[in-house]
């Protein structure tokens, strides 16, 4: 599939960078390539859509590294996701604290409508235009559950995350004990994402 538009960010972290090419004309279709030198050095290419609402429906990833590859497809239909996983070689070897891909609980996931891919600035966009965020007075503070795609081992957790609007283009985006203060374009891609990303 051929899609109208792209973006790239380089990691500001580490060695690494993303991109996606998009249409957004009726939510979101994305193809993306990422990389990173830590902490082991692997790259990942996914297919990500939505439903017109920006609503997460389907998320492939394949990752790649020295000695392993693995694959992820999360599928969501009448409120529940679906996650099929798969394993070639030994994530492990490379990285033994490695968790294995998908979920063995895919009801924690009951709650998530977004999907999050680890250190990807493209999947913050899909709450900010589902909630129409950047249509919102500053203070709007809004808390989610995203299903969050861990890199490289591909594990699926449910990450409750807060989007708070602060103007002129910038959204608080929290989680745990992490912030950051997102700035946004004018349709909600993330531009820079301090400690992580910047195109």
């Amino acid at each position: 599939m051929t899609l109208p538009r792209a973006l790239a960010w380089r990691r500001t972290d580490t060695t690494g960078g993303e991109y996606a090419g998009y249409d957004d004309r009726d939510g979101l279709t994305a193809h993306g390539y990422a990389f990173t030198g830590s902490p082991v050095a692997y790259a990942c290419r996914y297919e990500l859509s939505t439903d017109s609402r920006w609503a997460g429906s389907r998320l492939d990833v394949t990752v790649e590294g020295p000695g392993f590859l693995r694959t992820l497809k999360l599928e969501r239909a009448s409120g529940r996701w679906r996650i099929t996983a798969s394993e070639r070689g030994n994530l492990n070897a490379v990285l033994p604290t490695a968790p294995l891909a998908g979920t063995e609980e895919p009801d924690r996931l009951a709650e998530a409508i977004d999907v999050d891919l680890y250190a990807s600035p493209l999947t913050n966009t899909l709450p900010i235009r589902r909630l129409n965020l950047l249509g919102k007075p500053a203070g709007t503070s809004t808390t989610i559950v995203a299903a969050w795609v861990l890199l490289p081992s591909l594990a699926v957790v449910p990450s409750e995350q807060t989007y708070t609007v602060l103007g002129d283009g910038q959204i608080r985006y929290a989680s745990g004990t992490f912030t950051a203060d997102l700035t946004v374009d004018e349709n909600g891609y993330v531009v820079t994402y301090p400690g992580l990303a910047e195109r």
